[in-house]
């Protein structure tokens, strides 16, 4: 898998959204039940929903974020020779969290670095690494 970073709007026909989290200093994973790994929250954008909506939805469902400011970053796709899908990074500076509601999430954590097992290992240190650059996280 591949993943290449853009600038807003370089893109489009977005599929997904990920958001780039951070609460207290520390970097926000997110655990899913089904697997062992660590991952940003995020996921599909839903018909009809605007990217900000999209990012809150995915922030809330997947972190108990109740209080927070997210802002657009940049643009990214990925995908292999077969499947491509376009879409954009926002940071979240998480004011406050609430319990983790009911959804496919299992546990939230704090890093300060990312962790050596992630769901996303081609897509994760790559948008990361494009939000430090640009002094956004």
């Amino acid at each position: 898998m591949d993943c290449r970073v853009f600038e807003m709007e370089e893109t489009s026909d977005y599929k997904y959204v990920v958001v780039l989290s951070r609460y207290q200093g520390k970097l926000l994973l997110s655990q899913h039940r089904d697997r062992n790994t660590w991952e940003t929250q995020g996921g599909h954008i839903e018909s009809g929903e605007s990217l900000i909506e999209a990012a809150g939805r995915e922030l809330y469902e997947e972190s108990g974020a109740v209080k927070y400011l997210l802002s657009p970053a940049f643009d990214y796709r990925a995908g292999d020779e077969n499947l491509w899908g376009n879409g954009v990074v926002f940071i979240a500076e998480i004011d406050e969290i609430g319990a983790l509601p009911e959804s496919e999430m299992e546990e939230v954590a704090f890093f300060h670095q990312l962790p050596p097992i992630l769901t996303y290992p081609e897509i994760t240190p790559v948008l990361l690494q494009k939000a430090k650059e640009a002094g956004l996280l």
